[in-house]
């Protein structure tokens, strides 16, 4: 424990208080240092990473400093920590799924309902512009579409539409979506790494109003989220709830 009456380098005092740090804070030169190893593959999954220790003596920073660092490092899910053990990287498929929406099939089955998809489109198609950029693919190049409505027992719960990378996952086309989710799909056959997405409250559109069953103008809760690799994006996908029907819940715990 610092005693109050040790001064402190001002970034700590700021780590301490919950302050805003700047850009050379010496938590984030920590933080980005481990980042890129774990990217780069110098900690594989399960792997032992530098101790607290270690870090303080190779950056000259204080322990409270790594300490914030590896703090950032687990609520992101990229690393585990185990008291008086040490720092591991954690696992791709559970980094993953905390960078995702918990998968459909899992959460409805865990309402004791039934989940069922109906499958209204699986092709390959060109890719325009915005898309290819998206998907870091050359402008009509073949990437894989498919358009998925899922259903809690017999209510349309979720409108799913999704291109793929086909680089990333060959086999797409040829799985029978109405047995497993693109979402379990990809968990299996890739190497997730990171994701994007943006939620928000939004109008669907009048394909999707009419796949969902609902007024054109219902409040819907639209996931839009881009998942990659360590060296190219899989996928991305929109995801549209109806509001009425859907709750989005998580849980924090400090």
């Amino acid at each position: 424990m610092v005693s109050p009456h040790v001064a402190r380098p001002a970034a700590d005092r700021a780590a301490g208080r919950g302050e805003a740090a700047g850009p050379a804070a010496p938590y984030l030169r920590v933080k980005q240092h481990l980042k890129e190893g774990l990217a780069e593959g110098r900690w594989p999954p399960g792997a032992l990473m530098p101790s607290e220790a270690e870090l303080v003596a190779q950056f000259g920073v204080s322990r409270m400093t790594v300490n914030r660092a590896l703090r950032e490092l687990q609520s992101e899910g990229l690393v585990d920590r185990s008291q008086g053990v040490g720092t591991f990287a954690a696992p791709l498929h559970r980094v993953s799924s905390k960078l995702t929406i918990r998968d459909l099939h899992d959460e409805i089955e865990s309402r004791g309902h039934r989940h069922h998809a109906v499958v209204h489109l699986l092709r390959a198609e060109k890719a325009p512009a915005a898309l290819a950029g998206q998907l870091d693919v050359a402008t009509g190049a073949r990437v894989f579409h498919s358009l998925i409505v899922h259903h809690e027992d017999d209510l349309p719960l979720q409108c799913e539409d999704r291109y793929v990378n086909p680089a990333c996952c060959p086999g797409y086309l040829e799985a029978d979506f109405t047995r497993v989710t693109p979402t379990q799909l990809l968990f299996e056959t890739t190497a997730l790494w990171r994701a994007q997405y943006s939620i928000e409250a939004a109008a669907p559109t009048a394909e999707e109003a009419r796949l969902l069953g609902i007024a054109p103008h219902e409040p819907c809760l639209v996931v839009t989220r881009r998942t990659f690799t360590r060296a190219a994006p899989i996928t991305i996908a929109r995801l549209v709830h109806p509001g009425s029907r859907y709750l989005l819940q998580g849980e924090f715990q400090p």
